[in-house]
């Protein structure tokens, strides 16, 4: 049984994720041939998992304040290969909380091995930090109170919208700003809490962010009957887990283990947990998986490993 530490420390479709998530690379090696992640979890027996307080149902916090979530369960299967990979059977997972704003700092700056959130993969990004395969499909949409009249962006000239602070839903906001002339007032937040609570206390019109997560706030606020999700979607978000450039090694393990996860067709069920079931903080989300997702996790299912 590993040892948990826990730190509060602070298609274009499918082929396009395709392209900017991981793809396996390099043979898997052992000993001195360590990539240096590898190498450091071998020396110190311990992985550094970044997570965040309030992304269900990805990565967030029980009722214990314990991390939990979709992202998680899949950084610990990674885990758990990467214990194969360095020969140890009994790593540690120490848990990192991260925001949007210094998630991707945290991994290049050596803080966190892996990155557990809510994090699209996009061709900027991959400039600075890697991808696992796609965990998720996702996109930018808007969360308005029911009352507002709003029912897409066409609706908020000139009206105030939040947005958390480094996310991809800030550039999408900007960008409809431009195209369609609103004149928006676009403010942002440390986190998805913190921006739910500004469009609670009227601070702002809508909160922009991924639906998926705009699903999750609602339910785990029980505001069904305040707010609801609107909007065509703004922006096209596929997730994955971030980890280290240039690690090939690593690359591998990460590549291997969602291949493992899609051959013994524990994806789907996994999903289901998550999504569908009613979560360990007592809410449903009910959302069905998506037809890109599905047959991304099919292709995992068809397809074996590079690393043998």
């Amino acid at each position: 049984m590993r040892q948990i530490l826990r730190r509060t420390a602070g298609a274009c479709g499918l082929w396009l994720a395709a392209c900017l998530l991981t793809t396996a690379a390099g043979a898997q090696t052992s000993g001195e041939g360590l990539s240096p992640t590898l190498a450091n979890i071998k020396q110190t027996h311990v992985v550094r998992l970044g997570y965040r307080e309030s992304s269900p149902p990805f990565s967030f916090l029980d009722q214990a304040n314990r991390p939990i979530g979709y992202s998680l369960e899949l950084c610990e299967a990674i885990v758990d290969e990467i214990g194969v990979e360095v020969d140890d059977a009994n790593l540690r997972i120490e848990y990192v909380k991260v925001t949007s704003d210094d998630r991707i700092p945290a991994v290049v700056q050596n803080k966190i091995d892996l990155e557990c959130g809510s994090t699209t993969a996009n061709a900027e990004r991959a400039k600075q930090v890697a991808f696992s395969p796609l965990m998720f499909v996702a996109g930018t949409k808007l969360m308005v109170a029911k009352a507002s009249g709003i029912q897409g962006a066409v609706d908020l000239k000139g009206k105030t919208v939040v947005v958390t602070k480094g996310t991809t839903n800030e550039q999408a906001m900007h960008a409809v700003d431009k195209k369609l002339s609103l004149g928006l007032t676009i403010v942002t937040s440390p986190d998805h809490e913190q921006s739910y609570q500004m469009l609670s206390d009227g601070k702002a019109d809508a909160f922009a962010t991924d639906d998926i997560l705009l699903y999750g706030l609602i339910a785990r606020h029980k505001s069904q009957d305040k707010f609801h999700v609107t909007g065509d979607y703004l922006s096209y978000d596929p997730y994955g887990i971030m980890f280290r450039k240039g690690e090939p090694q690593l690359a591998a393990v990460i590549e291997r283990t969602f291949h493992k996860l899609g051959s013994n067709r524990d994806l789907i069920p996994l999903y289901n947990k998550w999504f569908m079931a009613r979560l360990p903080t007592g809410e449903r989300l009910n959302v069905q998986i998506s037809p890109q997702l599905e047959e991304a996790f099919n292709v995992l299912n068809d397809t074996e490993g590079t690393s043998n």
